[in-house]
């Protein structure tokens, strides 16, 4: 295959990358300082999961923006670009909220508006390539658990 069909996907990565570099940087230091004093419900996962994980659903979200990207024309591409860039960004706002500013209540609110944004995509993403929607899936998924931990983090440090 011609590698300027892989092109693409290298960059979605590499958005997904930077996002997750941004959250990384807002969460380093109140992940060891802050966090371990909120009340948590016992549902919360433990720490060591969510580097896995989100490295997963990067991957995952970027094949799914990829495909989505290849089957459409240029002005669908660039659609899939501007959603997959404004969705990696309010993902990365969340750490900087939640980690980062030590404001729960506001990422509450901003993780709202991110899985709204991540509902239009996966109905997009679905309707234009199957794979695509399953692949977007665990990302939704995800996104939906973390914000009823957000909410229980939230309401139980009040």
């Amino acid at each position: 295959m011609k590698s300027s069909r892989w092109l693409p996907l290298g960059l979605f990565l590499l958005l997904a990358a930077f996002a997750g570099t941004i959250g990384a940087i807002a969460t380093a230091t109140s992940v060891h300082t802050w966090y371990p004093t909120l009340q948590k419900p016992a549902w919360t996962p433990p720490n060591w999961l969510f580097g896995p994980a989100w490295t997963l659903l990067y991957i995952l979200m970027s094949i799914a923006a990829w495909r989505v990207w290849r089957v459409g024309g240029e002005a669908d591409a660039r659609h899939t670009s501007r959603l997959f860039a404004a969705q990696l960004a309010l993902n990365a706002l969340w750490s900087v909220l939640f980690f980062g500013l030590h404001r729960p209540g506001l990422a509450l609110v901003e993780v709202i508006v991110l899985w709204l944004v991540l509902i239009r995509i996966y109905v997009r993403f679905r309707a234009a390539d199957r794979i695509a929607g399953w692949l977007w899936l665990p990302y939704l998924l995800w996104v939906s658990y973390a914000t009823l931990l957000n909410a229980a983090v939230w309401e139980l440090n009040r």
